[in-house]
């Protein structure tokens, strides 16, 4: 037999086959971390990309510090200790110095929950808050983008002197990739900013990897711009989530200096579609609910061929992560009737995921291994599974008796460069 572990919320599952299956693991190479991580950190803060560093901001007397929610494996013990010695090093007090967590549009984070991501240390010295995209009384006006976004955005973080953004660089299914001021520009942003920007993700140049001429990443570039958002602090991650390398300066200078390492991280070539596609979301965080396991969805079913299936791994604990989604869902009878219903003019997001499955579903079936209730699931037009065994069983029913397999051991975290079969 051949067997595959594949991460699963904390744990791991295994999927095994017959030794006369073709199946076929499409990751990219491995790509060593750092010797010292932290002496990465401590090199990226030394080199300030674009010729910005902290030395320009000697006379700042408050600092805001974005940070990203518990949806996101950022690691925070490692890049926020060196930063925050140097700005008390500049003589900032402790108390001017705020981390304010950047949910986007996911629920306000409570303060043990913010707790549990900050290292101990930074907790006891400084300032935390949570966002809330719906309160529309903390919000400043920027005014509006070059693509329609109106700019409504935590006046609260805006009134510091100095703005740092923190993340890591990865693939997005439709920001191109994650980092740079996307922290800010969605992470910190109201909701009506958010629904806009997300609403280009319906251009098909709003696509996993692509940044230039990627409208709804320039979007987000523009609102950081706006915001004249001061300086990134962006990793790029391993599988172990290691870091590989770390960056500091400029917000554009660091996500242009990143992308090509997490093509490099990222991206494999991937000869021909295959009937079967098992991904696994990657693990906790990025499988804590269905909203945040789609994304993988958008990598696998890049690798499926029209009437294969797909078998999305993913615990997802904390439910559907969206009443928007399942309502939307619940409304419509079919996958078609979703995208047919979708309502493009008042886009929302939560409904947006609605979409975003039912846009693979006309085409794929998809089986969710998951902790969600079995009547949930198949009201999603999904088919439940509860064990890989009962995953494999429905895939089998469903395609021929000799099935093309490939597996995506981290399927957000891999760009399947998908090119046709030779001969």
């Amino acid at each position: 037999m051949q067997s595959y572990s594949l991460a699963y919320g904390k744990t791991r599952l295994d999927f095994s086959f017959p030794d006369f299956f073709q199946v076929q693991p499409v990751a990219p190479e491995f790509v060593p971390g750092a010797e010292n991580p932290i002496v990465e950190v401590e090199r990226a803060l030394d080199q300030g990309l674009g010729g910005i560093n902290l030395d320009r901001f000697q006379n700042a007397k408050t600092v805001g510090i974005a940070v990203n929610d518990k949806t996101r494996p950022v690691p925070l013990h490692l890049l926020l200790p060196p930063l925050v010695a140097r700005l008390e090093r500049m003589g900032i007090p402790s108390n001017n110095i705020r981390f304010y967590f950047a949910t986007g549009t996911h629920a306000p984070m409570t303060p043990a929950e913010m707790r549990s991501l900050l290292p101990p240390a930074l907790v006891e010295r400084h300032p935390v808050y949570s966002h809330d995209c719906d309160a529309a009384t903390r919000m400043v006006d920027l005014g509006k983008t070059s693509y329609g976004t109106p700019v409504l955005c935590s006046e609260s973080f805006l009134g510091n002197d100095l703005k740092i953004v923190t993340g890591n660089i990865e693939p997005h299914h439709f920001a191109g990739f994650s980092g740079g001021v996307k922290t800010f520009s969605i992470g910190l942003a109201g909701r009506e900013t958010i629904n806009r920007n997300h609403s280009l993700l319906l251009d098909p140049r709003s696509r996993t990897g692509e940044f230039e001429n990627n409208p709804l990443r320039q979007d987000i570039e523009e609102i950081g711009r706006l915001a004249k958002i001061d300086l990134a602090l962006n990793a790029v991650l391993n599988e172990k989530k290691e870091i590989v390398r770390a960056f500091f300066g400029s917000p554009l200078d660091v996500i242009q200096a990143g992308i090509p390492i997490a093509r490099q991280v990222c991206q494999t070539p991937v000869h021909g579609r295959y009937d079967l596609v098992i991904a696994s979301v990657g693990g906790h965080p990025k499988d804590i609910n269905l909203y945040q396991a789609q994304k993988a969805l958008t990598h696998a079913s890049m690798l499926t061929r029209d009437g294969g299936v797909v078998i999305l791994v993913g615990a997802c604990p904390e439910g559907s992560g969206s009443q928007g989604l399942e309502d939307q869902m619940m409304a419509a009878n079919s996958p078609a009737d979703v995208v047919q219903k979708f309502d493009r003019v008042n886009f929302r997001v939560g409904p947006h995921k609605a979409f975003q499955f039912a846009r693979e579903l006309v085409r794929i079936r998809v089986i969710l291994l998951s902790e969600l209730p079995a009547e949930l699931v198949r009201r999603l037009f999904l088919i439940p599974a509860s064990t890989p065994e009962e995953a494999l069983e429905a895939a089998f029913e469903l395609l021929p008796a000799a099935p093309s397999v490939a597996i995506l051991p981290r399927a957000i975290n891999t760009i399947p460069l998908v090119e046709p079969f030779e001969g």
